[in-house]
């Protein structure tokens, strides 16, 4: 018997929007990641992009439990000596939900070239709208 290895030209994939309402944010980066990676299809590959596409509506809305809002912290660095700066995530959320959901998947990716190219297949939407209706995804409630 041999192993079946599928090819990324020959994946079937489909869309799927998310409703992030009152979601916890690591909860839904975890699944959302998982389903970008394609490892809730049997034909999972490792080596190759086996996933479908996800669009992610009313990311404002979504929670942090604890007092993660205040206490946990977003850190860039501008390149410059004593350049590191920190945001906390109360404000990250109000300024720039897509963010923080986008940073939240991304960590949870593959590192390297074939974890970018995953990350394609995510759209992320502040509000209840999305510009994908043409892709007629399917509405997928996660756990």
């Amino acid at each position: 018997m041999k192993t079946y290895m599928a090819k990324g030209e020959t994946v079937e994939r489909k869309w799927y929007v998310v409703d992030a309402d009152g979601m916890v944010l690591g909860r839904l980066a975890s699944q959302v990641a998982a389903i970008l990676r394609g490892k809730h299809k049997p034909i999972y590959t490792p080596h190759c992009d086996t996933g479908d596409h996800v669009i992610i509506i009313n990311a404002g809305k979504v929670v942090l439990t604890g007092k993660k809002l205040d206490n946990k912290k977003y850190y860039h660095h501008t390149g410059y000596p004593g350049g590191l700066k920190e945001t906390s995530y109360r404000d990250l959320l109000s300024k720039k939900p897509e963010f923080a959901v986008y940073e939240a998947i991304r960590r949870m990716m593959p590192k390297g070239p074939l974890g970018r190219q995953m990350l394609k297949k995510v759209r992320i939407y502040a509000g209840a709208e999305h510009k994908n209706a043409a892709q007629m995804p399917e509405t997928l409630v996660l756990k």
